[in-house]
Parts: structure tokens; C-alpha cells; sequence
């Protein structure tokens, strides 16, 4: 066995941008090889270039929501890696739109991506972490999984089944020696959201999380990277949320909140 072969091998799908590009990169610097499989094929490729590291990692173009393609992807990164250690459930879409606008076909779309494509990646990269005694992994769900906001029908659900689906495989999976836990962002300063989130919608995201800003993509990543490690080792089914303290702060009336200042003295 090569010193490569010897490396652990994490599976990160939605990972040719933004915060799976982020966890990636985290897993890289921590001595893992790397399994990026992501729908957009260019983009995918263009990250693998500027990773610039050929042998620990491997770009797989694959639609997390079909069963085949998923089987596949899994199939490739075991014959070229031998291995699956960590795996990280990060590929999704969203769709922002009132209830009775939102058509089936969009509902699916949103569901057969967030929670089909961890259900399936999972149950394709299980019997492959068995053969070297388990290993850990952590889905990525949302704030919106947690409580609930305007136009997230789909993708509020959709996270929100994430975060069962997460205590499910936990609880099924522990016994075999993985460990599955979720990780709940509140509003991360990606490319995307500097592009849908507008000036008025980031200044009340700043009013109600305690932190007053967005997360970054790195915090993300070590918190990510955290749950996969031995650090980790004695957790498992928990929901993560790495958010400011968002969540924590339920109604969060700004008003009130600039009324509790206490200045230091």
C-alpha cells in the first residue's frame, strides 16, 4: 500500500462550489483525499483544475437524485480510492416562492435533490465505509429545517426532513460504527446569497442573529470537517446549528434587543 492509499478518503457531493467547495478544501488540508461529485460538470471540472491535485482528488459529474448515477459516482470513487470515510450530504437546490405558487414539479425537484440525493448517497457509500469498519456522516440542513420562513415550503421541508432522516440513519447506522450527524447553517456569505440577498434582507438577517453577520463558508467547513474527525467521536444524531445563535433567538423582536444592550464600563 502506497502512503496515498493509506489517506482517508471523505465523499462531498454539491462539491464544485460554495460551501461544498469549502469543505472540501478543509478535508484536503486535513490529509484527506477527496470524492467531489456535483451536477454542474463544468464547474466541477474547473474546480478539480484549481485544487490542482490529481492524485488525492476526484471530480465525478452525478445527479445526487437519481439512484443510477448515484451508484455509480460511488462505484467510481471506490475503485479509484478503495475507501469511503466521511461522507458529507451538501448538494442542494432552493426555490423561494409562496405555497399556492410553488407547482408540484418544483416541490419534487427540491425534495428529489435535498433529501432523495442524501437518502441515496448514503445507502450507496454505506457498504463501502463497512469494509474498513465505518466512518461518519453529516448532512448538510438548514436553519430553515429548523423553524419556519416565508416562501420555504419546499426547501424548509425539505431540511427539515434532512434533520430526521439525519436521527434515523443515526440510530440505524451507530450500531455498524458510523456515526451521522447535520449540520443547520443560518445565512452564509456565499456568492449565491450576495446575489438573491438584497440590501434591505441582509440588514434584517444583522437585526435578528445575535452574532449581527452572516457565517462564512469556513466556519461551515470546520464544523463540517469537526463532526467527520475523532474529535467527534462520541457524537452522533445531533443537529448542529451553526448559526449566530439564530435559532437560539426564537422571536428576536430588534426593538427589544437594543433595549438589553449593557455597555462596558
Amino acid at each position: 500500500m502506497t502512503t496515498e492509499q493509506a489517506l482517508p478518503v471523505a465523499v462531498v457531493t454539491g462539491g464544485a462550489r460554495g460551501i461544498g467547495r469549502g469543505i472540501a478544501e478543509w478535508f484536503l488540508e486535513a490529509g484527506y483525499r477527496i470524492a467531489l461529485l456535483d451536477i454542474d460538470a463544468d464547474t466541477l471540472s474547473q474546480t478539480e483544475q484549481a485544487l490542482h491535485d490529481p492524485i488525492r482528488v476526484l471530480a465525478v459529474p452525478c445527479d445526487v437524485s437519481a439512484p443510477t448515477q448515484v451508484q455509480k459516482a460511488i462505484d467510481e470513487v471506490a475503485t479509484n480510492f478503495g475507501r469511503i470515510d466521511a461522507l458529507v450530504n451538501n448538494a442542494g437546490v432552493a426555490l423561494f416562492k409562496p405555497i399556492g405558487e410553488t407547482s408540484y414539479e418544483e416541490w419534487r425537484y427540491v425534495l428529489s435533490t435535498n433529501l432523495d440525493g442524501a437518502f441515496l448517497c448514503t445507502q450507496a457509500c454505506v457498504p463501502v465505509m463497512l469494509r474498513t469498519g465505518g466512518g461518519s456522516i453529516v448532512n448538510i440542513a438548514s436553519i430553515s429545517g429548523l423553524r419556519a420562513s416565508t416562501l420555504r415550503v419546499a426547501y424548509g421541508t425539505s431540511k427539515a426532513g434532512i434533520i430526521h432522516l439525519t436521527k434515523q440513519q443515526a440510530v440505524e447506522l451507530g450500531t455498524r460504527g458510523i456515526r451521522v450527524n447535520a449540520i443547520a447553517p443560518g445565512p452564509v456569505d456565499t456568492d449565491m446569497a450576495k446575489l438573491v440577498h438584497s440590501v434591505a434582507i441582509r440588514a434584517d438577517y444583522h437585526d435578528v442573529i445575535p452574532l449581527n453577520r452572516y457565517g462564512t463558508i469556513a466556519e461551515i467547513a470546520a464544523a463540517a470537517g469537526f463532526l467527520c474527525s475523532s474529535a467527534a467521536s462520541y457524537i452522533n444524531g445531533q443537529i448542529l446549528a451553526v448559526d449566530g445563535g439564530f435559532e437560539a433567538a426564537g422571536v428576536g423582536l430588534p426593538t427589544l434587543r437594543k433595549n438589553s444592550v449593557i455597555d462596558a464600563e
